[in-house]
Protein backbone atom coordinates (compact mmCIF):
# COMPACT_ATOMS: atom_id res chain seq x y z
CA UNK A 1 0.00 0.00 0.00
CA UNK A 2 1.77 3.13 -1.21
CA UNK A 3 0.23 6.33 0.16
CA UNK A 4 0.13 9.76 -1.44
CA UNK A 5 1.51 12.72 0.52
CA UNK A 6 -1.98 13.62 1.71
CA UNK A 7 -2.67 10.04 2.67
CA UNK A 8 0.65 9.81 4.48
CA UNK A 9 -0.24 12.98 6.39
CA UNK A 10 -3.53 11.45 7.43
CA UNK A 11 -1.79 8.21 8.35
CA UNK A 12 0.62 10.07 10.59
CA UNK A 13 -2.20 11.88 12.33
CA UNK A 14 -4.19 8.68 12.66
CA UNK A 15 -1.23 6.86 14.13
CA UNK A 16 -0.54 9.63 16.59
CA UNK A 17 -4.13 9.40 17.71
CA UNK A 18 -3.69 5.66 17.88
CA UNK A 19 -1.91 5.79 21.20
CA UNK A 20 -5.28 7.00 22.49
CA UNK A 21 -6.63 3.59 21.52
CA UNK A 22 -6.29 2.75 25.18
CA UNK A 23 -7.17 6.19 26.49
CA UNK A 24 -10.17 6.99 24.32
CA UNK A 25 -11.37 3.38 24.28
CA UNK A 26 -15.00 2.28 24.09
CA UNK A 27 -18.12 1.88 26.14
CA UNK A 28 -18.64 -1.27 28.18
CA UNK A 29 -19.81 -4.27 26.18
CA UNK A 30 -21.53 -7.28 27.72
CA UNK A 31 -19.24 -9.80 26.03
CA UNK A 32 -15.50 -9.62 25.51
CA UNK A 33 -14.36 -9.35 21.90
CA UNK A 34 -11.69 -11.58 20.36
CA UNK A 35 -8.32 -9.85 20.38
CA UNK A 36 -8.27 -8.93 16.69
CA UNK A 37 -11.78 -7.49 16.89
CA UNK A 38 -10.78 -5.58 20.02
CA UNK A 39 -7.88 -3.93 18.19
CA UNK A 40 -10.17 -3.16 15.25
CA UNK A 41 -12.69 -1.49 17.54
CA UNK A 42 -9.97 0.60 19.14
CA UNK A 43 -8.84 1.72 15.70
CA UNK A 44 -12.38 2.58 14.62
CA UNK A 45 -12.86 4.68 17.73
CA UNK A 46 -9.62 6.60 17.20
CA UNK A 47 -10.35 7.00 13.49
CA UNK A 48 -13.61 8.81 14.26
CA UNK A 49 -11.68 11.51 16.09
CA UNK A 50 -9.06 11.74 13.37
CA UNK A 51 -11.66 11.86 10.60
CA UNK A 52 -13.34 14.86 12.19
CA UNK A 53 -10.01 16.62 12.66
CA UNK A 54 -8.91 15.93 9.09
CA UNK A 55 -12.17 17.26 7.67
CA UNK A 56 -11.42 20.52 9.47
CA UNK A 57 -7.66 20.78 8.85
CA UNK A 58 -6.65 18.94 5.67
CA UNK A 59 -6.08 21.39 2.78
CA UNK A 60 -8.42 20.53 -0.08
CA UNK A 61 -9.45 21.97 -3.41
CA UNK A 62 -12.71 20.60 -4.69
CA UNK A 63 -16.12 19.46 -3.47
CA UNK A 64 -16.41 18.77 0.25
CA UNK A 65 -18.14 15.44 -0.31
CA UNK A 66 -15.14 14.15 -2.28
CA UNK A 67 -12.84 15.22 0.53
CA UNK A 68 -14.94 13.28 3.04
CA UNK A 69 -14.92 10.17 0.85
CA UNK A 70 -11.16 10.47 0.31
CA UNK A 71 -10.44 10.70 4.03
CA UNK A 72 -12.77 7.81 4.84
CA UNK A 73 -11.16 5.70 2.13
CA UNK A 74 -7.66 6.35 3.44
CA UNK A 75 -8.72 5.48 6.98
CA UNK A 76 -10.21 2.22 5.76
CA UNK A 77 -7.04 1.37 3.85
CA UNK A 78 -4.96 2.02 6.96
CA UNK A 79 -7.18 -0.30 8.98
CA UNK A 80 -6.62 -3.21 6.61
CA UNK A 81 -3.57 -5.48 6.79
CA UNK A 82 -1.64 -5.40 3.51
CA UNK A 83 -0.75 -9.08 3.41
CA UNK A 84 -0.27 -12.21 5.45
CA UNK A 85 1.29 -15.55 4.56
CA UNK A 86 0.80 -18.88 6.28
CA UNK A 87 3.56 -21.48 6.23
CA UNK A 88 3.12 -25.20 6.85
CA UNK A 89 6.33 -27.19 6.81
CA UNK A 90 7.58 -30.51 8.21
CA UNK A 91 10.37 -30.86 10.73
CA UNK A 92 12.07 -34.00 11.95
CA UNK A 93 11.90 -34.60 15.69
CA UNK A 94 14.80 -36.04 17.65
CA UNK A 95 13.01 -39.39 17.86
CA UNK A 96 12.84 -39.66 14.07
CA UNK A 97 9.16 -38.75 13.75
CA UNK A 98 7.92 -35.85 11.62
CA UNK A 99 5.63 -33.00 12.55
CA UNK A 100 3.92 -30.30 10.49
CA UNK A 101 4.56 -26.82 11.88
CA UNK A 102 2.20 -23.90 11.20
CA UNK A 103 3.52 -20.34 11.14
CA UNK A 104 2.47 -16.89 9.95
CA UNK A 105 3.99 -13.55 8.98
CA UNK A 106 1.81 -10.47 8.49
CA UNK A 107 2.80 -7.09 7.07
CA UNK A 108 0.23 -4.49 8.05
CA UNK A 109 1.54 -1.49 6.14
CA UNK A 110 4.14 -0.69 3.49
CA UNK A 111 3.79 3.09 3.80
CA UNK A 112 7.34 2.95 5.16
CA UNK A 113 9.86 0.20 4.66
CA UNK A 114 11.14 -2.06 5.99
CA UNK A 115 8.29 -3.61 7.93
CA UNK A 116 9.13 -4.31 11.57
CA UNK A 117 7.77 -6.67 14.17
CA UNK A 118 8.63 -9.58 16.41
CA UNK A 119 8.29 -13.32 16.00
CA UNK A 120 6.63 -15.23 18.83
CA UNK A 121 6.55 -18.92 19.68
CA UNK A 122 3.40 -20.04 21.49
CA UNK A 123 0.97 -22.94 21.35
CA UNK A 124 -1.99 -20.56 21.07
CA UNK A 125 -0.65 -18.48 18.14
CA UNK A 126 -3.22 -18.06 15.37
CA UNK A 127 -3.68 -15.90 12.28
CA UNK A 128 -6.05 -13.27 13.68
CA UNK A 129 -3.73 -12.63 16.61
CA UNK A 130 -0.83 -12.03 14.21
CA UNK A 131 -2.95 -9.65 12.12
CA UNK A 132 -3.88 -7.61 15.19
CA UNK A 133 -0.33 -7.44 16.52
CA UNK A 134 0.99 -6.34 13.11
CA UNK A 135 -1.50 -3.47 13.15
CA UNK A 136 -0.39 -2.38 16.61
CA UNK A 137 3.23 -2.35 15.43
CA UNK A 138 2.40 0.14 12.67
CA UNK A 139 0.75 2.51 15.13
CA UNK A 140 3.52 2.07 17.69
CA UNK A 141 6.22 2.96 15.16
CA UNK A 142 4.23 5.97 13.98
CA UNK A 143 3.79 7.27 17.53
CA UNK A 144 7.59 7.21 17.94
CA UNK A 145 8.38 8.54 14.43
CA UNK A 146 10.35 5.36 13.74
CA UNK A 147 10.30 4.85 9.94
CA UNK A 148 8.85 1.35 9.82
CA UNK A 149 5.64 -0.29 8.73
CA UNK A 150 4.20 -2.78 11.17
CA UNK A 151 4.62 -6.55 10.93
CA UNK A 152 4.33 -9.61 13.16
CA UNK A 153 5.16 -13.28 12.96
CA UNK A 154 4.42 -16.37 14.96
CA UNK A 155 4.99 -20.11 15.07
CA UNK A 156 2.37 -22.32 16.72
CA UNK A 157 4.54 -24.37 19.06
CA UNK A 158 5.14 -24.68 22.77
CA UNK A 159 8.92 -24.15 22.84
CA UNK A 160 9.20 -26.08 26.11
CA UNK A 161 8.08 -29.22 24.27
CA UNK A 162 11.05 -29.15 21.87
CA UNK A 163 14.77 -29.66 22.30
CA UNK A 164 17.22 -26.93 21.33
CA UNK A 165 18.16 -28.83 18.17
CA UNK A 166 14.49 -29.11 17.20
CA UNK A 167 13.92 -25.41 17.85
CA UNK A 168 16.90 -24.57 15.66
CA UNK A 169 15.54 -26.70 12.83
CA UNK A 170 12.12 -25.07 13.13
CA UNK A 171 13.57 -21.55 13.25
CA UNK A 172 15.93 -22.04 10.33
CA UNK A 173 13.22 -23.60 8.17
CA UNK A 174 10.86 -20.73 8.99
CA UNK A 175 13.61 -18.22 8.17
CA UNK A 176 14.20 -19.90 4.82
CA UNK A 177 10.49 -19.84 3.98
CA UNK A 178 10.33 -16.16 4.94
CA UNK A 179 13.34 -15.39 2.76
CA UNK A 180 11.97 -17.25 -0.27
CA UNK A 181 8.78 -15.18 -0.15
CA UNK A 182 10.46 -11.84 0.55
CA UNK A 183 9.34 -11.62 4.17
CA UNK A 184 12.80 -11.01 5.61
CA UNK A 185 15.59 -8.65 4.59
CA UNK A 186 17.22 -5.42 5.73
CA UNK A 187 15.11 -3.35 3.32
CA UNK A 188 11.85 -5.33 3.27
CA UNK A 189 10.96 -6.94 6.61
CA UNK A 190 13.05 -7.01 9.79
CA UNK A 191 11.88 -9.43 12.52
CA UNK A 192 12.80 -9.12 16.19
CA UNK A 193 12.38 -11.11 19.42
CA UNK A 194 8.95 -11.50 20.96
CA UNK A 195 7.27 -13.99 23.26
CA UNK A 196 9.55 -17.01 23.87
CA UNK A 197 12.19 -15.83 21.38
CA UNK A 198 15.44 -13.96 21.90
CA UNK A 199 19.05 -13.52 20.77
CA UNK A 200 19.45 -17.21 19.99
CA UNK A 201 16.55 -17.36 17.54
CA UNK A 202 17.53 -14.07 15.90
CA UNK A 203 21.05 -15.42 15.34
CA UNK A 204 19.64 -18.52 13.64
CA UNK A 205 17.44 -16.39 11.38
CA UNK A 206 20.24 -13.99 10.45
CA UNK A 207 22.65 -16.84 9.74
CA UNK A 208 20.11 -18.71 7.60
CA UNK A 209 19.33 -15.60 5.56
CA UNK A 210 23.01 -14.70 5.14
CA UNK A 211 23.94 -18.20 4.00
CA UNK A 212 21.07 -18.50 1.50
CA UNK A 213 19.01 -15.76 -0.16
CA UNK A 214 21.08 -12.93 1.32
CA UNK A 215 24.55 -14.25 0.54
CA UNK A 216 25.26 -11.31 -1.81
CA UNK A 217 23.78 -8.68 0.53
CA UNK A 218 26.49 -6.75 2.35
CA UNK A 219 23.84 -5.59 4.84
CA UNK A 220 22.42 -9.04 5.46
CA UNK A 221 23.02 -8.81 9.22
CA UNK A 222 20.40 -6.08 9.27
CA UNK A 223 17.68 -8.59 8.38
CA UNK A 224 16.79 -9.00 12.07
CA UNK A 225 17.34 -7.07 15.29
CA UNK A 226 17.76 -8.32 18.84
CA UNK A 227 20.98 -10.16 17.98
CA UNK A 228 23.90 -10.74 20.38
CA UNK A 229 26.55 -8.02 20.47
CA UNK A 230 29.09 -10.20 18.64
CA UNK A 231 26.59 -10.74 15.82
CA UNK A 232 25.85 -7.07 15.20
CA UNK A 233 23.53 -6.45 18.12
CA UNK A 234 23.41 -3.35 20.28
CA UNK A 235 24.01 -2.84 23.98
CA UNK A 236 20.85 -2.79 26.05
CA UNK A 237 18.45 -4.39 23.56
CA UNK A 238 17.38 -7.07 26.04
CA UNK A 239 16.49 -4.50 28.68
CA UNK A 240 15.10 -1.93 26.24
CA UNK A 241 11.37 -2.63 26.55
CA UNK A 242 11.48 -2.69 30.34
CA UNK A 243 13.64 0.42 30.44
CA UNK A 244 11.31 2.22 28.06
CA UNK A 245 8.38 1.30 30.27
CA UNK A 246 10.21 2.68 33.29
CA UNK A 247 10.97 6.00 31.56
CA UNK A 248 7.37 6.29 30.40
CA UNK A 249 6.06 5.63 33.89
CA UNK A 250 8.57 8.05 35.36
CA UNK A 251 7.39 10.79 33.03
CA UNK A 252 3.74 10.38 34.00
CA UNK A 253 4.15 9.79 37.71
CA UNK A 254 6.60 12.67 38.14
CA UNK A 255 3.98 14.98 36.64
CA UNK A 256 1.93 16.30 39.53
CA UNK A 257 -1.22 16.77 37.44
CA UNK A 258 -1.23 13.18 36.14
CA UNK A 259 -0.25 11.72 39.51
CA UNK A 260 -2.98 13.58 41.38
CA UNK A 261 -5.58 12.54 38.80
CA UNK A 262 -5.24 8.93 39.88
CA UNK A 263 -4.81 9.68 43.57
CA UNK A 264 -1.04 9.32 43.83
CA UNK A 265 1.69 11.65 45.01
CA UNK A 266 4.35 12.52 42.41
CA UNK A 267 7.46 10.36 42.18
CA UNK A 268 8.32 6.66 41.98
CA UNK A 269 10.10 6.30 45.32
CA UNK A 270 8.13 4.28 47.88
CA UNK A 271 5.37 3.43 45.41
CA UNK A 272 4.15 -0.17 45.52
CA UNK A 273 3.79 -2.26 42.38
CA UNK A 274 2.75 -5.70 41.14
CA UNK A 275 3.98 -7.31 37.92
CA UNK A 276 1.99 -9.82 35.89
CA UNK A 277 4.37 -11.87 33.75
CA UNK A 278 8.05 -12.17 34.61
CA UNK A 279 9.57 -12.58 31.20
CA UNK A 280 11.87 -10.07 29.60
CA UNK A 281 9.55 -7.06 29.97
CA UNK A 282 8.33 -7.85 33.46
CA UNK A 283 11.77 -8.67 34.83
CA UNK A 284 13.47 -5.50 33.63
CA UNK A 285 10.51 -3.29 34.50
CA UNK A 286 10.64 -4.61 38.06
CA UNK A 287 14.42 -4.18 38.16
CA UNK A 288 14.35 -0.50 37.20
CA UNK A 289 11.42 0.34 39.47
CA UNK A 290 13.11 -1.42 42.39
CA UNK A 291 16.34 0.49 41.77
CA UNK A 292 14.35 3.75 41.74
CA UNK A 293 13.02 3.04 45.23
CA UNK A 294 9.64 1.44 44.49
CA UNK A 295 8.50 -1.63 46.42
CA UNK A 296 7.47 -4.81 44.59
CA UNK A 297 4.61 -6.52 46.44
CA UNK A 298 4.03 -9.39 44.05
CA UNK A 299 4.83 -11.16 40.80
CA UNK A 300 2.34 -13.27 38.85
CA UNK A 301 3.67 -16.09 36.72
CA UNK A 302 1.95 -18.96 34.96
CA UNK A 303 3.76 -21.63 36.95
CA UNK A 304 3.59 -19.87 40.31
CA UNK A 305 3.39 -16.43 41.88
CA UNK A 306 5.11 -14.62 44.72
CA UNK A 307 3.83 -12.15 47.33
CA UNK A 308 5.55 -10.21 50.08
CA UNK A 309 3.78 -7.22 51.69
CA UNK A 310 7.15 -6.01 52.97
CA UNK A 311 8.61 -5.95 49.44
CA UNK A 312 10.44 -8.42 47.23
CA UNK A 313 14.18 -7.95 46.71
CA UNK A 314 14.24 -7.88 42.90
CA UNK A 315 18.02 -8.18 42.70
CA UNK A 316 17.98 -11.35 44.80
CA UNK A 317 14.99 -12.69 42.87
CA UNK A 318 16.67 -12.19 39.49
CA UNK A 319 19.78 -13.94 40.77
CA UNK A 320 17.62 -16.84 41.98
CA UNK A 321 15.81 -17.01 38.64
CA UNK A 322 19.12 -17.01 36.75
CA UNK A 323 20.41 -19.91 38.86
CA UNK A 324 17.21 -22.01 38.97
CA UNK A 325 15.41 -21.03 35.77
CA UNK A 326 12.24 -20.15 37.69
CA UNK A 327 10.94 -17.84 40.40
CA UNK A 328 9.17 -20.74 42.14
CA UNK A 329 10.71 -21.48 45.52
CA UNK A 330 12.30 -18.05 46.00
CA UNK A 331 12.81 -17.77 49.77
CA UNK A 332 12.27 -14.01 49.89
CA UNK A 333 8.50 -14.23 49.30
CA UNK A 334 5.62 -16.60 49.86
CA UNK A 335 3.72 -18.41 47.13
CA UNK A 336 0.39 -16.86 46.18
CA UNK A 337 -2.46 -19.33 45.59
CA UNK A 338 -4.50 -18.91 43.53
CA UNK A 339 -2.04 -16.74 41.69
CA UNK A 340 -4.71 -14.75 39.85
CA UNK A 341 -5.87 -13.21 43.14
CA UNK A 342 -2.60 -11.31 43.27
CA UNK A 343 -3.83 -9.20 40.35
CA UNK A 344 -6.42 -7.70 42.67
CA UNK A 345 -4.17 -6.84 45.61
CA UNK A 346 -3.99 -3.21 46.64
CA UNK A 347 -1.00 -1.43 45.08
CA UNK A 348 -0.11 1.87 43.44
CA UNK A 349 1.09 0.53 40.09
CA UNK A 350 0.07 -2.58 38.17
CA UNK A 351 2.21 -3.77 35.25
CA UNK A 352 0.44 -6.34 33.04
CA UNK A 353 3.35 -7.79 31.06
CA UNK A 354 1.95 -11.18 30.07
CA UNK A 355 -0.66 -11.85 27.39
CA UNK A 356 -3.46 -9.81 25.87
CA UNK A 357 -6.92 -9.36 27.47
CA UNK A 358 -5.75 -10.13 31.01
CA UNK A 359 -7.74 -7.25 32.48
CA UNK A 360 -11.31 -7.63 31.25
CA UNK A 361 -14.91 -6.84 32.05
CA UNK A 362 -15.12 -9.77 34.47
CA UNK A 363 -12.25 -8.73 36.73
CA UNK A 364 -11.70 -4.98 36.21
CA UNK A 365 -13.95 -4.07 39.14
CA UNK A 366 -11.60 -6.00 41.46
CA UNK A 367 -8.49 -4.06 40.37
CA UNK A 368 -7.21 -1.90 43.25
CA UNK A 369 -4.19 -0.35 41.54
CA UNK A 370 -4.32 3.39 40.93
CA UNK A 371 -2.18 3.30 37.78
CA UNK A 372 -1.84 0.62 35.11
CA UNK A 373 1.04 0.71 32.63
CA UNK A 374 0.72 -1.83 29.83
CA UNK A 375 3.88 -3.84 29.32
CA UNK A 376 2.08 -6.43 27.18
CA UNK A 377 0.23 -5.79 23.93
CA UNK A 378 -3.49 -5.22 24.47
CA UNK A 379 -3.77 -6.45 28.07
CA UNK A 380 -6.84 -4.28 28.79
CA UNK A 381 -10.14 -4.88 27.01
CA UNK A 382 -12.66 -2.16 26.08
CA UNK A 383 -15.07 -3.35 28.77
CA UNK A 384 -12.35 -3.23 31.41
CA UNK A 385 -11.18 0.18 30.26
CA UNK A 386 -14.64 1.69 30.71
CA UNK A 387 -14.85 0.29 34.24
CA UNK A 388 -11.36 1.49 35.15
CA UNK A 389 -12.04 4.98 33.82
CA UNK A 390 -15.08 5.18 36.07
CA UNK A 391 -12.83 4.19 38.97
CA UNK A 392 -10.40 6.98 37.96
CA UNK A 393 -7.56 4.54 37.26
CA UNK A 394 -4.90 5.96 34.94
CA UNK A 395 -3.99 3.58 32.08
CA UNK A 396 -0.77 4.25 30.17
CA UNK A 397 -1.32 2.45 26.84
CA UNK A 398 0.89 -0.20 25.33
CA UNK A 399 1.61 1.79 22.17
CA UNK A 400 3.88 4.10 24.14
CA UNK A 401 4.61 2.09 27.30
CA UNK A 402 6.29 -0.91 25.67
CA UNK A 403 7.84 0.89 22.70
CA UNK A 404 11.38 0.88 24.08
CA UNK A 405 12.18 -2.35 22.24
CA UNK A 406 11.43 -1.06 18.76
CA UNK A 407 13.22 2.21 19.58
CA UNK A 408 16.47 0.39 20.26
CA UNK A 409 15.89 -2.06 17.40
CA UNK A 410 15.83 0.92 15.05
CA UNK A 411 19.32 1.92 16.13
CA UNK A 412 20.60 -1.64 15.89
CA UNK A 413 19.30 -1.71 12.32
CA UNK A 414 21.05 1.59 11.55
CA UNK A 415 24.24 0.25 13.10
CA UNK A 416 24.08 -2.80 10.80
CA UNK A 417 23.53 -0.65 7.70
CA UNK A 418 26.28 1.81 8.62
CA UNK A 419 28.73 -0.93 9.69
CA UNK A 420 29.83 1.08 12.73
CA UNK A 421 28.63 1.31 16.31
CA UNK A 422 25.93 3.93 16.61
CA UNK A 423 27.31 7.32 17.59
CA UNK A 424 30.72 5.92 18.52
CA UNK A 425 32.79 8.74 17.04
CA UNK A 426 30.24 11.44 17.85
CA UNK A 427 29.98 10.52 21.54
CA UNK A 428 33.76 10.58 21.94
CA UNK A 429 33.96 13.94 20.18
CA UNK A 430 31.28 15.42 22.44
CA UNK A 431 32.86 14.05 25.60
CA UNK A 432 36.24 15.48 24.62
CA UNK A 433 34.59 18.85 24.02
CA UNK A 434 32.98 18.81 27.47
CA UNK A 435 36.25 17.88 29.15
CA UNK A 436 38.17 20.63 27.36
CA UNK A 437 35.46 23.16 28.24
CA UNK A 438 35.68 22.38 31.95
CA UNK A 439 39.48 22.52 31.85
CA UNK A 440 39.33 25.89 30.09
CA UNK A 441 36.97 27.34 32.71
CA UNK A 442 39.17 25.98 35.49
CA UNK A 443 42.34 27.52 34.01
CA UNK A 444 40.62 30.88 33.47
CA UNK A 445 39.39 31.03 37.07
CA UNK A 446 42.80 30.05 38.45
CA UNK A 447 44.45 32.77 36.36
CA UNK A 448 41.93 35.40 37.47
CA UNK A 449 41.84 34.45 41.16
CA UNK A 450 45.44 33.42 41.57
CA UNK A 451 44.60 30.20 43.38
CA UNK A 452 43.69 26.59 42.70
CA UNK A 453 40.07 26.13 41.62
CA UNK A 454 38.30 22.83 41.02
CA UNK A 455 35.55 22.98 38.40
CA UNK A 456 33.47 19.85 38.59
CA UNK A 457 30.33 18.90 36.67
CA UNK A 458 27.00 18.89 38.48
CA UNK A 459 25.41 15.55 39.30
CA UNK A 460 22.91 15.92 36.44
CA UNK A 461 25.67 16.83 33.98
CA UNK A 462 27.85 13.92 35.11
CA UNK A 463 24.95 11.47 34.71
CA UNK A 464 24.37 12.65 31.17
CA UNK A 465 28.10 12.62 30.47
CA UNK A 466 28.35 9.01 31.62
CA UNK A 467 25.07 7.97 30.01
CA UNK A 468 25.05 4.69 28.18
CA UNK A 469 24.09 4.33 24.56
CA UNK A 470 20.79 2.72 25.53
CA UNK A 471 19.89 5.70 27.77
CA UNK A 472 20.54 8.20 25.00
CA UNK A 473 18.64 6.15 22.42
CA UNK A 474 15.47 5.70 24.43
CA UNK A 475 15.50 9.29 25.64
CA UNK A 476 15.95 10.63 22.11
CA UNK A 477 13.04 8.66 20.65
CA UNK A 478 10.62 7.93 23.46
CA UNK A 479 10.61 10.92 25.76
CA UNK A 480 10.57 13.61 23.08
CA UNK A 481 6.90 12.80 22.51
CA UNK A 482 5.76 13.75 26.02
Amino acid sequence: MMLSSKAAYIFNKTSRAAYLLSAAKLSTCSQELPFHEMVGKFYDNAAKHVEKKMLEELPWQGPADKKAKYIKGILESIRAVDNITQFNFPIKRDDGSYEIISAWRAQHSHHRLPCKGGIRYAAEVEMNEILALASLMTFKCAVLDVPYGGAKGGIRIDPKAYSEDELERITRRFALELAKKGYVGAYTDVPAPDMNTGEREMTWIADTYTQTIGYKDVNSKGCVTGKPINQGGIHGRTAATGLGLFYTLENFINNEVWARKCGLSPGIKDKTFIVQGYGNVGEYSAKFLHEAGAKCLGILELGGSLYNPDGIDIGALNKYKSEHGTIIGFPGAKASKPSTDLLFERCDILIPAANERQINGDNAEKIQARLIIEGANGPTTPAADAILQQKNVLIIPDLIANAGGVSVSYFEWLKNLNHVSFGKLYFKYEKDNHRHLLESVEESLEHALGKKVDVNPTKAFQERYDASEIFLIINSLLLEHF
